[in-house]
């Protein structure tokens, strides 16, 4: 019985291990000295036609300075369309977008009377898109959010790639802006950050990027699939079916776009338990593309996402075998107990207690937030097993730049 407990121990610890260090590690060392796709479009007749997607619900403090971004975004005239999409919006919205429309014959404003999701309203736009540019290699889908203010050059810097016909998804480089030292934007911004890093790193050694951001990507149209009703985190659902298609992923570090960064743990938290539920659902949905994981796509969503995901109920088995080798008299498991069981109470606890103060350490509310995040995987995963009624959801309050 020890032995078991002991093999459950190591086994968790190592899975923990592997997915946020020794994984990390190794992309590094896979990647070093690779660069990115040198293919280019050679003049501004060759590149393909875009259609910017966007679905928005109730975004009336952002969306005029969304859709100033995205009609100031570089690309040549008469390549770009726009798909706006409103979810049943009951405040200023509408009012706003259809200002732009009026002003603007390329940008085509849908107002939907009834709400149906995010991933829904996705699904109508790219049905419109194809119908005026077709379902082909050569059309090019950017699904982007409106909290997310593109850079000039961003959507360039996203298509240039899709002249490699092996390269189907490009995900942008996001920059969070309006943190704040009292909150957890910091801590959110770093984990983020190494994010952006690793999916960077896993397209250059793979190129099977596992899942974009979802607030700026671009999909090649005929690649394309719609997402199934009550599914929650779409553009992983996306990827995966690319890669069924046996497409590439990448993600681009210039192009860059910004979104305000969470402030608030009550939001973020009730945000990472709404994706960590859409998260079992992929887990679940495609197997296949992570077990058994000896291919290079399988090893990387088995190591950056299965693992994470998964996180929970490592760190349970790790406390719980911990706890009874340490009961039944050895000191060594009894000592990692105390020092692990304090390191997730006491150090979120004494970030709480600072943080009222006024004082603000990082690296204790990196703890905190990781406790967070892995509080929120596990209701998640409680709210997955439940059952998944609905992809209708109310957006995460976010910090806005002064």
């Amino acid at each position: 019985m020890n032995e078991l407990l002991a093999i459950a121990f190591w086994v968790s610890l190592l899975s923990i291990g592997h997915s946020y260090l020794f994984y990390p590690l190794l992309l590094r060392w896979l990647a070093r000295g690779k660069k990115e796709n040198q293919i280019v479009y050679s003049s501004e007749e060759a590149w393909p036609p875009v259609s910017v997607i966007m679905s928005a619900y109730n975004e009336q403090s952002v969306i005029r300075q969304k859709m100033d971004s995205l009609l100031h975004l570089d690309y040549p005239q008469g390549k770009l369309r726009f798909y706006i999409g409103s979810d049943c919006s009951t405040d200023r919205t509408n009012t706003i977008i259809e200002e732009y429309a009026s002003r603007n014959p390329h940008l085509h404003f849908f107002p939907f009377s009834e709400r149906r999701g995010k991933p829904g309203v996705i699904n109508e736009l790219t049905a419109r898109a194809e119908e005026k540019q077709g379902k082909n290699k050569d059309h090019v889908f950017v699904i982007t959010d409106a909290s997310v203010m593109m850079d000039p050059h961003c959507l360039k810097a996203l298509v240039r790639h899709f002249k490699n016909q092996e390269v189907d998804i490009v995900d942008a480089h996001m920059i969070h802006v309006g943190m704040r030292e009292d909150g957890i934007s910091r801590a959110e911004d770093e984990y983020i950050s190494s994010e952006v890093g690793l999916k960077h790193r896993e397209g250059l050694a793979w190129g099977k990027m596992i899942g974009p951001f979802g607030g700026c990507y671009a999909v090649r149209a005929s690649r394309f699939s719609r997402v199934p009703p009550n599914f929650l985190v779409d553009d992983f659902y996306i990827t995966m079916k690319v890669f069924e298609q046996g497409g590439k992923a990448i993600s681009d570090l210039e192009a860059t776009c910004r979104e305000p960064v969470s402030h608030e743990l009550r939001e973020e938290f009730r945000r990472k338990a709404r994706i960590s539920a859409g998260n079992f659902q992929n887990l679940t949905t495609f197997t296949h593309l992570w077990w058994p994981p000896v291919r290079p796509l399988s090893f990387a969503f088995f190591s950056h996402k299965v693992l994470r995901w998964l996180g929970p109920f490592f760190i349970f088995a790790i406390l719980l075998s911990s706890a009874i080798l340490g009961f039944r008299g050895n000191l060594f498991y009894a000592l990692l107990f105390s020092v692990m069981a304090g390191g997730l109470i006491l150090l979120p606890l004494l970030d709480l207690l600072l943080n009222s103060l006024g004082v603000n350490i990082l690296p204790l509310r990196g703890a905190r937030y990781f406790v967070m995040m892995n509080l929120a995987l596990l209701q998640g995963f409680i709210n997955f097993i439940k059952g998944i009624r609905s992809n209708v959801w109310e957006p995460t309050k976010r910090n806005r730049p002064s």
